[in-house]
């Protein structure tokens, strides 16, 4: 596998960014310099730690026009919606800032005469960042802000998709002030790589997101070496929608969660399971709502669904509808002039939304993973039956069921073997709450009341009076 990088624009085929990936010989030097840095950088105050990570966010909100656009270009999401992850991003931030304090402090041990006795949370050392390009700023921030925060250092591998984004983060905390090679980038486009750069002595911790067979393999290539490995790994996120709801709202709840960023976020919702009572006005009025969606340039404000990320990516999703379509699922997409736009086109990524019914889990896309725009609905009889079907998954990132009957609605999540569970409301990842896989779907955990864990060691004190 070549380590160059070639970043194509998915919307156009025009080459955006092409240079040799970092050797792994550089890497090793990045990684030196890293650990050099973490000297000093480790005895700076938490104060002044998070005072450099506030102007960074300050710098970001003055270049947001541009950072957005430059997003949209390198991966596709329409320009209407860049700016609001890159708000998020602040947010996120600014939470994870505002329970440092109490995420770092010591631990105290039970009192003993004549003893002083605790733990402390100390930094790691260099961090190993592997970001995702499908919200890159958000899924890097998770890690990035506490891993600073905590006083370690960083070494960022933004997607080959996305290594603009990562250029501009470096630039952005260096004019911050943070400290010389604190922060540094490495552009990887090999996984054989990747894997060696995981494996260098300095490296002590890595955080991958990205897909369920990146992230196993990220643990075998570190599996002979004592280095925890944190992963925000793929999901096949499920939807159940009871009989009782106001069934308009959902629909367009879950269009939206189905179709947002052409399906290619870890927590879309790739299948539906809809109460037979309401089954045919549910998929009606997802026919209604699809209707208002256009297929198109993203850097027009008008544009809701981009293209998909890559070639082989489209390749990837058309198989799974075409696995669907001949086990008997039926396409049941509405007229749309725009997503004509999937099969006209000379160039780009272009994969227009799809409704599919009659669907069962004989076919691929109700089992993997298949991170495109494209909505499965099953009809269900029972909330048994549904909770059973939502279980019988590999993966367990979120999954949302739709009731008024709140009590019941709360027993029936409880059952659910997943990180996030939503009761009407889907598809949204909380700062303050852990974000977390289970399954195949993660390993580790990010943000909420244990943000710092994976950024932290613990280290036991006991002072003896003299």
């Amino acid at each position: 596998m070549s380590n160059h990088i070639k970043t194509i624009n998915p919307a156009t085929h025009e080459v955006i960014f092409d240079q040799p990936g970092t050797s792994l010989q550089e890497a090793a030097q990045v990684a030196t310099a890293s650990k050099k840095a973490f000297e000093s950088y480790r005895k700076t105050t938490l104060n002044q730690r998070k005072e450099i990570v506030k102007r960074a966010l300050d710098i970001v909100d003055t270049r947001i026009d541009d950072l957005s656009k430059e997003l949209t270009t390198q991966m596709g999401r329409p320009i209407k919606y860049c700016a609001g992850e890159i708000k998020t991003m602040r947010l996120r931030a600014e939470h994870m800032m505002d329970i440092a304090e109490e995420n770092l402090a010591d631990l105290p041990g039970q009192p003993q005469e004549g003893f002083r006795r605790f733990v402390k949370r100390v930094p790691l050392g260099p961090v190993l960042i592997a970001g995702a390009w499908n919200y890159p700023y958000l899924t890097t921030v998770n890690a990035l802000v506490p891993a600073l925060i905590a006083g370690n250092t960083v070494i960022l591998r933004p997607s080959p998709q996305t290594p603009l984004f990562g250029n501009r983060l470096v630039e952005i905390f260096t004019e911050a002030g943070l400290p010389k090679d604190v922060f540094q980038v490495v552009h990887i486009g090999s996984l054989d790589v990747l894997d060696q750069v995981a494996q260098l002595p300095e490296v002590q911790s890595i955080s991958f997101t990205g897909s369920t067979a990146g992230g196993i393999r990220l643990r075998e290539a570190t599996a002979s070496q004592v280095k925890p490995v944190n992963l925000e790994l793929g999901g096949n996120d499920a939807a159940y929608v009871r009989p009782d709801v106001d069934v308009k709202n959902v629909a367009e709840n879950l269009v939206d969660g189905a179709v947002f960023n052409s399906g290619q976020s870890c927590c879309s919702v790739e299948r539906v399971y809809v109460h037979e009572k309401v089954y045919d006005e549910f998929v009606r009025l997802v026919q209604e709502d699809l209707k208002n969606y256009k297929l198109g340039d993203p850097h027009d404000e008008s544009t809701t669904t981009g293209p998909v990320i890559s070639a082989p990516s489209k390749v990837k999703i058309q198989s799974h509808i075409d696995d669907a379509l001949s086990k008997g699922a039926v396409d049941v997409t509405p007229e749309n002039a725009s997503f004509s736009l999937a099969t006209t086109a000379l160039k780009g990524n272009w994969v227009a939304p799809i409704v599919l019914t009659n669907v069962n889990h004989d076919m691929i896309t109700m089992k993997e993973e298949t991170f495109g725009p494209v909505m499965p609905i099953m009809k269900v009889s029972s909330d048994e039956e549904a909770i059973s079907l939502i279980n019988d998954s590999d993966y367990g990132l979120t999954t949302s069921v739709w009731t008024k009957d709140l009590a019941k609605g709360e027993e029936l999540i409880d059952q659910i073997e997943a990180g996030t569970v939503f009761l009407n409301r889907c598809d949204y990842p909380a700062p303050d709450l852990a974000w977390t896989g289970w399954k195949t779907s993660g390993l580790g955990c990010t943000l909420g009341p244990r943000a710092y864990d994976g950024f932290t060691k613990l280290k036991s004190y006991h002072i003896k009076s003299a």
